[in-house]
């Protein structure tokens, strides 16, 4: 009864995972088949591996972003790669990758990380984060003349990198794999959806840089495949997820595993957009007591390069705005987000029933699924995306136009997460956002502080919710950096602190990958 019995237009993959949803839902928890799923075998060429879109006309902006390095004795900036000591093979592949000036993430990061460190840092989606602590870590182990072991039974990686979900840590490893190119380094990854037989034969052929979630990497360390005692780096990727509610146990079990050198004897490096105060409290834990704290410009805050636009909406008429925003604006290169697995496959099949080419990706779909999901939206075979959070958080997709929020999320961070899909390495974007008062009005006062912060319009009606909410006290005082090192004080804090999130929206957000 949702799209009148008419489901013809649908494509075959939506409909599948449509009926999967439900069928899931409402009739039975299977357990499943033994995985066997093998991802395609990546080209080999130079052209491919070093494939890139260039930066925007807004990218010589990031020299006016200030930057604030809290800790004891920082080591001095870069202002050029030649000032960062890289080998003749690094300097070349970051020459291939289009690489023309440091970010102020890496102009800062790539010292800190060889200076040996430990780093909590906060960059803007889309700055250059992963560069920033690929170059360093690779150069140092070029540099003591590390060689993958080919062929051997256990495995032991000077360098693990974790990411909550699939698809970036995918992305993560490809580029240590091309930073990699040609060198002696080999990078890996592992995570769930893939066979793990697959997984292991690749880490079997020799594995300095292990990259994985967290579930599959705690699976082939259980299986003694992989040891911990050589690890030198160890790097969290969106590190405020990594040690929220849901995925905290897992952290906790990886550094306490046998042979996993103490936080006095590695190097910890955590990277993310967002650091709430607890989480910053949280990651203590991991890092020695001088770690330094990189805050690069209105870090937590939105982009200023995306154009956001809020609409006021109820809940039955989502839809209709919907298809009516993709007619009049175009459909190119569109991520779509909401906030269910459920909801996504609704969704896109009444797109695909009103011929709009959609497709969807969760963490419902086999792994297949979702890597054919973003080679159709990659290629623009299926120009709309729609998504839950877990593609909210450090994908790199080249051109993404705009970025819908049809349910907002419970929490301002995971906000700044989806809008930076689009507006990427100085390009420009736009953002739109459902805005429905009977939900989210508890977002109000972020979502006023986050358009201020980006020199964005700030519509009437919001900034009345803002202040008309319960308990509201008004919008929060401007800051320069959103999320500041919470060891200077109580004048530390985030955006964070104006928005809900419940321990419910943790666990939603740590269901979206299943580890298995």
């Amino acid at each position: 009864s949702e799209f009148n019995g008419n489901v013809s237009s649908c494509s075959p993959a939506v409909w599948t995972s449509l009926f999967q949803s439900c069928h899931k839902e409402f009739l039975f928890q299977p357990t499943g088949p033994r995985v066997t799923y093998i991802p395609p075998t990546l080209p080999e060429d130079e052209d491919s591996i070093f494939a890139h879109y260039e930066t925007g006309i807004n990218f010589d902006k990031y020299d006016d972003i200030l930057v604030d390095v809290s800790g004891a004795n920082p080591p001095q900036a870069i202002m050029t790669f030649d000032e960062a000591g890289l080998c003749e093979s690094l300097r070349k592949t970051v020459s291939k990758s289009g690489y023309v000036k440091p970010t102020p993430v890496q102009k800062h990061g790539i010292p800190i990380i060889s200076a040996g460190r430990d780093l909590m840092a906060c960059a803007q989606t889309g700055s250059g984060k992963t560069a920033a602590f690929l170059l360093p870590i690779l150069q140092q182990l070029m540099a003591d003349g590390v060689a993958a072991s080919s062929f051997s039974e256990l495995q032991e990686p000077e360098a693990v990198i974790v990411a909550p979900t699939r698809e970036l840590i995918n992305q993560i490893y490809l580029e240590a794999r091309k930073f990699a190119f040609g060198t002696c380094v080999r990078p890996v990854v592992v995570y769930g959806g893939v066979s793990t037989g697959h997984q292991i034969r690749e880490i079997s052929r020799g594995c300095n840089v292990l990259c994985g979630t967290p579930g599959r990497l705690l699976d082939v360390i259980g299986r003694g495949k992989v040891g911990l005692s050589k690890v030198r780096y160890f790097v969290l990727d969106e590190a405020d997820r990594m040690l929220d509610m849901g995925f905290e146990p897992d952290m906790r079990r990886l550094v306490g595993s046998p042979g996993m050198p103490s936080k006095e004897n590695r190097q910890t490096l955590m990277f993310s957009a967002t650091y709430p105060e607890d989480i910053q409290r949280m990651a203590a834990d991991f890092l020695k007591t001088d770690y330094l704290f990189l805050a690069v410009g209105v870090v937590g805050g939105a982009c200023s390069d995306v154009e956001q636009t809020f609409v006021q909406v109820t809940k039955f008429s989502k839809r209709e705005q919907l298809l009516d925003l993709l007619k009049t604006t175009g459909m190119e290169r569109t991520m779509v987000f909401v906030e269910t697995k459920r909801q996504a496959d609704f969704i896109a099949t009444y797109l695909c029933q009103e011929k709009v080419p959609t497709t969807s990706i969760h963490g419902d779909r086999e792994q297949r699924e979702r890597e054919q999901a973003l080679a159709d939206f990659r290629s623009g075979k299926c120009p709309v995306l729609v998504a839950t959070s877990v593609a909210a958080r450090g994908l790199d997709i080249p051109d993404v136009q705009h970025v819908v929020n049809f349910d907002l999320p419970n929490n301002i961070d995971e906000y700044v997460h989806r809008i930076g899909r689009t507006g990427r390495c100085g390009n420009t974007g736009r953002a739109v956002s459902f805005f429905d008062p009977d939900s989210d009005d508890q977002l109000a006062r972020s979502l006023v502080t986050i358009l201020s912060k980006a020199q964005q319009e700030v519509p009437s009606w919001l900034e009345d919710s803002a202040f008309s909410g319960p308990g509201s006290m008004g919008v929060a005082p401007r800051k320069t950096f959103a999320s500041s090192d919470s060891r200077k004080g109580p004048q530390g804090g985030s955006v964070q602190d104006d928005s809900v999130q419940s321990q419910s929206a943790a666990q939603t957000a740590h269901d979206e990958e299943e580890w298995d």
